[in-house]
């Protein structure tokens, strides 16, 4: 009997805890300017992209055109077309993915991630909340940043487009 009664109590506290998170994932959710449901993600993106950008999973290195994208212009969010990064910070790290060494100003937040058994700082879209990728501090100067960013999350506007 014990056994069963430590079984439904643990169940008890998973179903509660995951409950717990997606009222605090709606909360932060809120906090967005653009927010958008399910469904309408789903509508606007890829079934990949909305697993990186809404799912927080990684493209594969080397597997986005942008990473070798050279040209002059600005990187926007695929979420929300907010414009993120400036191609003048961007560098090869050498990684596989784009990877820029500076945002601009009021373009993303940050939030710690967990994952993986070890502590790193995502970067999301601040106005949408898309998951872009994860800050490292091995990049270059001036900042010493390497926002390591997956392609998918991102459409790049050339300057003289």
């Amino acid at each position: 009997m014990k056994r069963r009664s430590f079984i439904q109590g643990g169940l008890a506290l998973l179903l509660m805890s995951r409950g717990l998170t997606a009222i605090a994932a709606g909360v932060a959710e809120a906090q967005y300017e653009i927010t958008r449901t399910e469904a309408e993600w789903r509508a606007l993106l890829s079934d990949f992209e909305y697993e990186v950008m809404r799912e927080e999973a990684t493209e594969r290195a080397y597997s986005s055109p942008l990473n070798d994208e050279k040209r002059e212009g600005i990187f926007h969010c695929k979420g929300c077309d907010l414009a993120l990064y400036d191609s003048n910070t961007k560098y090869d790290s050498g990684t596989g993915w784009p990877s820029f060494y500076d945002s601009l100003p009021n373009a993303v937040a940050t939030k710690e991630d967990r994952s993986w058994f070890v502590t790193r700082t995502e970067v999301h879209c601040r106005r949408c909340g898309s998951h872009l990728g994860h800050i490292f501090e091995d990049g270059p100067a001036p900042t010493g940043l390497r926002h390591c960013i997956n392609g998918v999350a991102l459409t790049f506007v050339a300057r003289d487009a």
